[in-house]
């Protein structure tokens, strides 16, 4: 099982999950939202195989990024993920637009070269942020939870990037919608925890296997058979940073 983006960090107890997550062996990718956020936790990771931590500058942090952005550039080679980064234009982030756009774009200079792995935060700018990978030539971009319209999909997928979604969308109309849009060889999973909750509990990177199952019911194939084309699609992305 893969969870492509989630938050251990934010998590009650981070070390105690890191752990639980080892012994299960699942592929997870824990983003951050700032590079000092980042370095504080990268010592928890270094000794683990299928854990993986992304150095990340959230949109939602944009009034932090100046502050922040030399620590960027000094940690953009310790890891091969890049995440959460991105573009959000929704009322939330509309105020701080135009810093996200500059320090968006600086990343994606910062990163040109460079093999990466990156995990997108778009919500209510998808263009935007497809134009920008494609002005800086960005390769292996996952879309996490994307909720934009479902015209884009096909650019996004035509371009090479990925979907994550996660079990909130397998539970709407509209994240159903999106997710008959997707290319079969172009979804991953995530879990995006702890930000959605099971049963009143944050969801867990092994709730992964709910949206197998829904995946498996769409797609009219077996668990084992949907789970292989998943880890078949993170081996794709995987083979863009080797």
């Amino acid at each position: 099982m893969i969870d492509a983006h989630c938050h251990i960090d934010l998590y009650p107890n981070p070390e105690k999950l890191l752990r639980e997550l080892d012994k299960q062996g699942i592929t997870v990718i824990s983003v951050t939202n700032l590079p000092s956020h980042f370095e504080m936790g990268l010592p928890h990771f270094k000794s683990l195989k299928k854990i993986r931590l992304a150095l990340g500058m959230h949109p939602l942090y944009a009034e932090n990024h100046s502050e922040e952005f030399s620590a960027f550039l000094r940690l953009i080679d310790v890891t091969s993920y890049i995440g959460e980064v991105g573009l959000d234009f929704s009322k939330e982030g509309l105020s701080t637009k135009d810093i996200q756009v500059i320090s968006f774009r600086r990343i994606l200079k910062a990163l040109q070269g460079k093999k990466k792995i990156l995990s997108i935060h778009s919500r209510k700018a998808e263009r935007e942020v497809l134009n920008c990978l494609i002005d800086f030539h960005a390769k292996g971009a996952i879309f996490h939870w994307y909720s934009g319209s479902i015209k884009l999909i096909v650019e996004i997928a035509n371009a090479g990037f990925f979907f994550s979604i996660n079990n909130a969308m397998i539970k709407s109309k509209a994240g159903q919608a999106r997710i008959s849009k997707i290319p079969q060889n172009k979804i991953l999973t995530e879990t995006d925890g702890p930000f959605i909750e099971i049963k009143g509990k944050p969801v867990k990177s092994s709730d992964v296997k709910e949206i197998i199952i829904y995946l498996s019911q769409i797609w009219n194939c077996s668990y084992s058979k949907t789970d292989e084309i998943i880890n078949n699609n993170f081996n794709v992305l995987l083979s863009s940073i080797r």
